[in-house]
């Protein structure tokens, strides 16, 4: 693919997150700015989160992209954990929840879906921190069949798991610092399709158990599947990753599970400094079928840049990867694919530095 293609195409994704950001803002109008626009305790996350010696240069703040508004009329304010349990168990589509600067101890869930013309707004600084009660379980933000929500700006530290998302489709993560989690980050698990994570900061993963630290989980595997699908492979399908920074993971910055289809992963800052080679071996792994990585930059492995496996029958199929720059520091490929069987794309416009084996185990395809 050319690189005016390439162009387009990130631009079109570009303009489906505007268009979300829009549809949400229209609800929100006349608010008080965005987060992380100077607000006090809205700025960018300090470098002391940025594990390694060359992190991305350029971290995203809750600021980055389009600007947006929190709060405005008829927006309830909290600043309590009691009053956030409340807001969220009494959310109606429209409504925006605005958190004041503060700590807000608990495990957190939304069980109340928006609407696309009216979507559900929980938003807040860097400076407004949902903690949760223990890295040995729960969930610190729950969006359980929760859809057409947006999450955006504020922080959310510590929990067995950060954020999750089950069974949710067309919600929004964006501009919210994960950090500190006994396992994963963000995930989009059973059946959560169409949603978006972007702008994202994650620090700190893997606290509890390593091997699950991963930043941005999507899917679940194959083992889980009769635990949280029925059975029946999870169809966490067409996410779009944009624009995150991960990095102090101590598995894969990203993992895209067998069984989900046709996501894109896209402009991501990726570090796998800290990553622990029982964990993971790469900053992104990618098990599903049909899923467009593009645009992405990553820094440090012990291993390879970006990775291709077959884990279940008839997956791991049809990916494509193309225009992604990867400093490997590392003895591996800048893209590994575990078998030419796959069919998987790589573009030769992959940049690739100071990998031990070189671009990419399968040749490369002049697109």
């Amino acid at each position: 693919m050319t690189a005016r293609r390439t162009g387009v195409l990130r631009a079109a994704l570009l303009a489906a997150l505007a268009g979300m950001l829009a549809a949400c803002n229209a609800i929100g109008a006349q608010g008080t700015g965005s987060p992380g626009t100077g607000s006090p305790g809205t700025g960018a996350v300090p470098s002391s989160a940025a594990p390694g010696s060359s992190p991305p240069a350029a971290a995203p703040t809750a600021a980055a992209g389009a600007r947006s508004a929190c709060g405005g009329r008829g927006s309830v304010r909290v600043s309590s954990a009691s009053a956030l349990t409340s807001a969220l168990a009494t959310a109606r589509p429209g409504q925006t929840i605005v958190l004041a600067p503060g700590v807000y101890t608990g495990d957190f869930v939304a069980t109340v879906s928006g609407t696309q013309a009216a979507p559900i707004t929980l938003c807040g600084s860097r400076g407004s921190v949902l903690a949760g009660t223990s890295i040995q379980e729960g969930y610190t933000f729950y969006l359980n069949q929760a859809s057409w929500w947006r999450l955006e700006g504020f922080t959310v530290q510590g929990g067995q798991k950060g954020v999750v998302a089950d069974g949710v489709s067309h919600d929004l993560l964006y501009g919210l610092y994960v950090h500190s989690t006994g396992d994963e980050a963000i995930h989009l698990r059973s059946f959560s399709s169409h949603n978006i994570v972007s702008h994202c900061v994650i620090r700190h993963t893997g606290l509890l158990v390593q091997f699950y630290g991963e930043g941005i989980y999507v899917g679940s595997a194959n083992s889980n599947w009769c635990r949280y699908t029925g059975c029946k492979p999870d169809a966490s399908n067409f996410n779009l990753l944009v624009d995150n920074n991960v990095a102090g993971t101590t598995a894969e910055n990203i993992d895209i599970k067998e069984g989900t289809t046709g996501g894109t992963i896209t402009g991501n800052h990726l570090d796998g400094t800290g990553m622990v080679a029982a964990a993971a071996t790469a900053w992104v792994n990618v098990k599903g079928n049909h899923w467009t990585v593009v645009g992405n930059t990553g820094v440090n492995s012990i291993g390879d840049g970006f990775q291709v496996h077959q884990v279940y029958p008839g997956w791991g199929v049809g990916n494509i990867f193309r225009g992604n720059r990867a400093q490997v520091n590392g003895p591996g490929y800048g893209i590994y694919v575990q078998s030419k069987s796959l069919h998987t794309v790589v573009a030769c416009n992959n940049v690739v530095a100071a990998a031990g084996q070189g671009l990419t185990s399968v040749p490369c395809s002049h697109l």
